[in-house]
């Protein structure tokens, strides 16, 4: 097995987390008994992976109980995993009297959630959780008042937003600390090195999170974008690792150091996945990805 990979800051006081992290969006679809569900938990931490993503709604609200049938039968591995989870969306769901989706970024909502993931997951605390969507009923104060709470309290300890613009990732940021903005970024999602979401992330050195990054194994189609595949795959070859590191490592390369979540049951796609954080991409490399994405060459 290669050597593990090692972590990295989000930020000037934020947490340590892998280089890579990865994402249990998808937990509830790969029907893992507690044998599957730990050698893929135990086979990610041994390539370095050791930051795992969640969300309170992944699977129906199912996600998060799901990892938690592992870690509450390992309860003495918590301190070699980081746990990230988001809150604040809420589908409709009659049971819970829901009847239109819509977003809850108050104070309650916010506290009962994380005491919930902590149930689920079976910890006494979070790494990191953040604001799933930009709420326009959120209130900066309220969130930031219960954002200290719940670091008061040891719950959570270190905050950050999902899918943020950065005038709204400003107006949070200016009540409290946030160490991260989760977007998403890849070969075929550019908006974020253009937009000035990577931009506000080197301006205020955090790291940003990128969900997507394989833009859902779309990469790989060749009837997705021909043009960009020829040259990811050609390059891959001539580099001697798979397309997805490959892929992977060209996020990497950008100066705001993204963190790229990637999530998959195949164990390959992890070592991949981990290989990417050591891959060096030259620049004439990265910029023909990129013309290839764009479908022209820089001005």
């Amino acid at each position: 097995m290669s050597t593990p990979i090692g972590k990295v800051r989000l930020a000037d006081g934020g947490p340590e987390l892998s280089a890579l992290a990865v994402g249990a969006w998808r937990l509830d679809e790969w029907h893992f008994d507690d044998a599957a569900l730990a050698a893929w938990i135990e086979h990610a931490i041994a390539q370095g992976l050791t930051t795992f993503d969640h969300a309170d709604l992944y699977g129906g609200f199912t996600c998060e109980a799901l990892f938690g049938r592992w870690l509450k039968a390992n309860p003495a591995r918590r301190g070699e995993i980081q746990l990230v989870t988001k809150c604040g969306i809420k589908p409709p769901d009659a049971a819970r009297g829901w009847t239109v989706k819509h977003y809850d970024t108050g104070r309650a909502h916010i506290l009962a959630s994380v005491d919930n993931s902590l149930r689920h997951l079976g910890t006494d605390h979070l790494d990191l959780l953040l604001i799933h969507r930009p709420d326009p009923l959120l209130d900066p104060d309220e969130v930031a008042e219960a954002f200290a709470t719940l670091q008061r309290a040891g719950k959570v300890r270190h905050f950050g937003v999902s899918n943020f613009s950065p005038s709204q990732f400003a107006l949070l940021a200016s009540r409290t600390p946030l160490v991260t903005n989760q977007v998403e970024a890849s070969l075929l999602h550019l908006a974020p090195l253009f937009d000035g979401s990577f931009d506000q992330c080197l301006e205020r050195r955090v790291r940003p999170m990128i969900w997507s990054p394989l833009a859902g194994g779309r990469l790989f189609d060749a009837s997705a974008h021909p043009a960009l595949h020829r040259v990811l795959t050609t390059l891959a070859e001539e580099l001697g690792v798979a397309p997805a590191t490959l892929a992977l490592a060209w996020l990497l390369r950008h100066p705001a150091r993204p963190l790229p979540i990637v999530g998959s049951r195949r164990l390959a796609s992890l070592d991949e996945a981990a290989r990417a954080a050591t891959l060096p991409l030259e620049r004439q490399h990265w910029f023909a990805l990129l013309e290839a994405a764009q479908g022209h060459a820089v001005p």
